[in-house]
């Protein structure tokens, strides 16, 4: 896979404890916050997703361009753009973000897309949830010699969030 597409790619993830992302194809936890956080680092962005986390979403994020990735030749969703690997997904992101005048692209997961572009990833913007939770899908684990940690930014569980959290940011080492 190349990095050769021009923009930046930023990871958006958040997970708990041992990586876990999600379970059933869905989020385990219920934090607003976060939420909220994840629509302002997407809104104006091609976003890159799996068909599965497509799936659990429902629908297209306003405001975003959304491109699935997935297997099946077959598949069509309203007000998606399709394609067939990552690799045609991050060429069709870079013609939405141009259009757009986006600025970098979202990969937003689930765990098989995140495998696949931590090694093109620029940046990694993370919400470490502060819990131990079973589930099926994972975060690969970030490498301290690729990636330097830039912020952290903790926040205590409240009427919103059922669990505390940090916001964490990576960035690729040069």
């Amino acid at each position: 896979m190349s990095g050769g597409h021009g923009l930046p790619v930023a990871i958006v993830v958040a997970y708990a404890r041992g990586g876990v992302i999600g379970g059933d194809n869905r989020l385990l936890w219920r934090l607003r916050t976060d939420l909220k956080r994840f629509r302002a680092l997407t809104l104006g962005k091609p976003m890159i997703m799996g068909r599965k986390t497509f799936q659990s979403i429902g629908k297209p994020l306003p405001g975003r361009e959304t491109v699935v990735v997935t297997r099946d030749p077959a598949f069509r969703a309203e007000g998606v753009h399709v394609a067939g690997s990552v690799e045609a997904a991050l060429a069709e992101a870079s013609r939405l973000a141009a259009r757009m005048g986006a600025n970098e692209i979202v990969i937003a997961g689930g765990g098989d897309i995140y495998a696949q572009t931590l090694a093109i990833a620029d940046r990694i913007h993370a919400t470490e949830v502060h819990a131990d939770i079973a589930g099926d899908a994972f975060f690969p684990s970030i490498d301290p010699s690729q990636f330097a940690q830039v912020t952290r930014e903790e926040h205590p569980a409240g009427p919103d969030d059922e669990h505390a959290f940090a916001f964490v940011d990576f960035a690729r080492r040069r």
